[in-house]
């Protein structure tokens, strides 16, 4: 996990160019494993360590998409010529039906597998009976990877849409101020 989280966080740097933008956008891992642990304890289920492990590994690349999202059209925006706090909120705004639409179809398509529905295929043809069912060896083994997806990508995207705006712009704020410190000393440098 600590390699793809690497190598996600130097493929966002080679994309933004920018270290803090690929943090706050990392940060939406920490939310996501955090909506694991908490669907977990909620529901007390129990945590299969391949399956579950598996599962963050394969959300930390699903999660950091909704983030991209976001800071890819804020910095857009920028481009533009819009003030850094319309962006945020021109992005929040425009991004957040695809955010919702994607994380909302990856939960609905992993529901199946979490719950184990089984279908007969051939029966379904030949008689038109599915002999449909929930359950089996199959959610034994999939069912912990399909839940520690879906709690932690409807956490993730909750959190996504209110944070990710929050903390772009405070590292505006702390660049702007970071800017002017070093303007400051370069002013008092120039009168002494």
């Amino acid at each position: 996990m600590i390699i793809a989280l690497g190598l996600i966080f130097f493929i966002l740097i080679t994309q933004f160019g920018s270290v803090s933008k690929s943090i706050i956008i990392l940060s939406e891992v920490i939310f996501s494993v955090i909506g694991v642990l908490l669907g977990v304890i909620i529901f007390r289920m129990d945590l299969v360590i391949m399956m579950t492990g598996l599962g963050v590994v394969a959300l930390g690349g699903i999660v950091v998409r909704n983030g991209i999202l976001i800071v890819e059209f804020c910095d857009e925006m920028k481009k533009r010529g819009m003030k850094t706090r319309d962006a945020i909120v021109q992005a929040g705004k425009t991004r957040l039906t695809p955010v919702v639409l994607t994380a909302s179809a990856t939960i609905l398509g992993l529901v199946p597998l979490a719950v184990g529905m089984n279908i007969n295929f051939q029966t379904l043809f030949t008689s038109l009976n599915p002999h449909l069912y929930f359950g089996g060896d199959n959610v034994a083994f999939w069912g912990p990877l399909s839940w520690t997806i879906i709690f932690g990508l409807s956490f993730a995207t909750f959190l996504t849409l209110l944070f990710v705006p929050a903390l772009y712009y405070l590292d505006y704020i702390i660049r702007i101020k970071n800017r002017r410190r070093k303007n400051l000393k370069k002013i008092k440098v120039i009168k002494s």
